[in-house]
């Protein structure tokens, strides 16, 4: 209740829209009560300067940020909106010193709803603002720069995901016919993929920072391969692809455990090292241990005439952590 206080003070204050109850009543007028002061255009000027100022430098913070690929990404970043605060301060700083009365008046304070207590501080909000001689561009520069400046702010809660559409989260590059490329394109071939080991595959064509791009490949004995009906022939010779995207907090699964030690480990296991989620890759990416809530989406692979890897679809459920309607998908 306070803030919003202050701010309407504020704007009557600019506005000067304080109005004095002794012009209704031209017979009796009031003493002034703030001594009168020269207007400062010169100061005035600066005010404006500085908020136009600040204006520019919030707007080339969202530029900046909008645009995310410009050297020294971070420091132009800091020094727009180190900027923008600057101006606004001096401009703060200027107003008060230079542009409104700032004469210390002591006196008890009158008793709460006193009607002469209320007029006297109307008329000396109306009498503060007679050295204005432009307020209601002051007025349109102000907001003009705390709107920049708190757009500037709210921005870069845009980068935490999108937006409005949330479509783009189960978007996914991968479609059947669609080859397995390792990071530097090159197609990643069957007989190439070793047991024990795990490769990392993208959409060849395709962006590999998308969310649903990256997979990891393993190659297991055939014998110990248990998933589930309807994927009957997603895993030739024994090789499985899954999103590389941990269904509980989008970490990266980079971990496989094999070899293997029978008495602690008996089978293999995908593992997420940020928070040890493991997924079975034998039985369509179970969840082993960890908290991740929900099996890893697998990826159809199938050998082309050429031997290479390619999609043999799209994958079995949404990629990416858990939230609201993928948590058992």
């Amino acid at each position: 209740m306070m803030f919003w206080r202050l701010i309407v003070a504020g704007l009557t204050l600019l506005l000067g829209r304080g109005r004095r109850r002794a012009a209704l009543s031209p017979g009796r007028p009031r003493p002034r009560i703030v001594p009168p002061g020269p207007p400062s255009p010169h100061a005035e000027t600066l005010v404006l300067s500085c908020l136009l100022l600040a204006t520019v430098a919030a707007i080339g913070f969202i530029a900046v940020f909008a645009l995310d690929r410009l050297p020294a990404q971070t420091q132009l970043l800091g020094i727009a909106l180190g900027l923008a605060f600057a101006f606004l301060a001096v401009a703060t700083v200027v107003t008060g010193k230079r542009l409104v009365a700032n004469d210390e008046i002591s006196e008890p304070y009158p008793e709460p709803a006193n009607e002469e207590a209320r007029e006297e501080i109307e008329q000396i909000v109306s009498e503060s603002t007679d050295r204005f001689t432009r307020k209601r561009l002051l007025v349109v520069a102000a907001g003009g720069a705390g709107t920049a400046l708190g757009a500037a702010l709210v921005v870069p809660a845009v980068s935490l995901g999108p937006l409005l559409d949330t479509r783009a989260l189960k978007r996914s590059p991968w479609q059947a016919g669609v080859r397995l490329v390792d990071s530097l394109g090159r197609p990643l071939l069957a007989d190439e993929i070793e047991p024990e080991s795990l490769y990392t595959a993208f959409p060849a064509g395709a962006e590999q920072n998308q969310v649903g791009s990256p997979l990891v490949v393993v190659r297991l004995e055939p014998s110990r391969l248990d998933l589930p009906p309807e994927r009957h022939g997603w895993a030739p010779g024994g090789i499985v692809a899954y999103s590389k995207i941990c269904t509980h907090a989008g970490c990266a699964v980079s971990l496989y455990r094999a070899p293997l030690y029978d008495p602690t480990s008996p089978r293999p296991a995908l593992v997420c090292p940020c928070h040890y989620s493991t997924f079975d890759p034998a039985t369509g990416g179970g969840v082993l241990f960890g908290p991740a809530g929900r099996p890893l989406p697998q990826l159809p692979v199938r050998v082309d005439a050429h031997g290479r890897l390619v999609a043999g679809g799209g994958f079995s459920g949404s990629v990416g952590p858990s939230w609201a309607g993928v948590r058992t998908r």
